[in-house]
Parts: structure tokens; C-alpha cells; sequence
């Protein structure tokens, strides 16, 4: 089930955004890739570091990318995670959508869940990746990330901190 709440952001406090309501958002499909457990519930979560030369490189999040002319959320981020990470995804899940203002743009989040893959995964553009549980332990985490890892918190009855730094 989909969350259609929408809201926004800043990176630095969470509160509301000191920039111009007037910024066009860049539409952005981000990709939870999760894995279950035996059991069948959801254990530990995908996360890649943002490649050397983008903005906040080093910073760790979830997976994705800009959707390009007329792409769906699905379309987009399928592309984007063969692009990346060298994998076929299965169903892309809608989950949430989160508004974040950055200094350097304002971004519409589309976070899926995805539970199946095909392939190896390469990183493309020599990012890392981590398998995460709450609390994350790698470090820093990109700002758009952290209210995914409340959700992730809410939903798994998780108390305590969601990252370590």
C-alpha cells in the first residue's frame, strides 16, 4: 500500500524550506531494494554511496535517479538501476513521495520498494554499496534519506536512533 503523503524538507533541519516556493522540483525515482528474511518479512535494506564528482559525494542513499522526458517512476527506475548497478529489478512497489529542498535543487523523492532482482550488482560509477538494518552504520547518510529511515522505523516498531552520526 502507498503512502501518497507529500512533503518537504530541508537537508539541514527538516523543517520548512528557506528557499523559493517557486523552484521547479526535479522528479526523482529511488529504488529500496529490500531483502527478506526466511520468514518473509523485510530485513536489511540496499544502500550505495554517491559517486566522486556529484554533489554530496561520499554521502550514502538509496539507489535511483531523474526521470528523463515522459518516463513513469517504474520505467525510470529501472533504468536507472541498470544504468547503476548492473541489476533488472522485478515490480517497482510505489511507497512514499518526499519533497526535499537542497541548495543545489529541489527534488520530488518517488521511493519503490523492490524485492526482486536479476543479476550481479556492479557498481557502475564505482559507488559502494552497504546492506543496512536499523541503526544504519554507514556514514554520513544524504539528508533525502533519513525520513525513509523513519519510515522504515515506524514500520518495524524500532526505537532509538535510525543512523549512527
Amino acid at each position: 500500500m502507498s503512502d501518497t503523503r507529500k512533503t518537504t524538507s530541508t537537508p539541514q533541519t527538516g523543517a520548512s524550506s528557506p528557499w523559493p516556493a517557486d523552484r521547479v522540483p526535479v522528479d526523482v525515482a529511488v529504488g529500496v531494494l529490500v531483502r527478506r528474511g526466511p520468514d518473509g518479512q523485510e530485513e536489511d535494506f540496499l544502500l550505495t554511496s554517491r559517486p566522486d564528482g556529484k554533489v554530496y559525494a561520499g554521502y550514502w542513499e538509496f539507489p535511483g535517479g531523474k526521470l528523463e522526458q515522459g518516463e513513469t517512476v517504474a520505467q525510470a527506475l529501472r533504468r536507472e538501476l541498470q544504468e547503476e548497478l548492473g541489476i533488472t529489478i522485478g515490480d517497482a512497489h510505489p511507497w512514499k513521495v518526499e519533497m526535499m529542498d537542497y541548495p543545489h535543487a529541489r527534488v520530488r523523492l518517488h521511493f519503490c520498494k523492490v524485492y526482486q532482482w536479476d543479476g550481479e550488482f556492479e557498481m557502475r560509477e564505482q559507488q559502494a554499496m552497504a546492506w543496512q538494518r536499523l541503526p544504519v552504520q554507514v556514514q554520513p547518510v544524504l539528508p533525502g534519506t533519513i525520513p525513509v529511515l523513519r519510515w522504515f522505523a515506524e514500520e518495524r516498531a524500532h526505537t532509538g536512533p535510525t543512523h549512527v552520526g
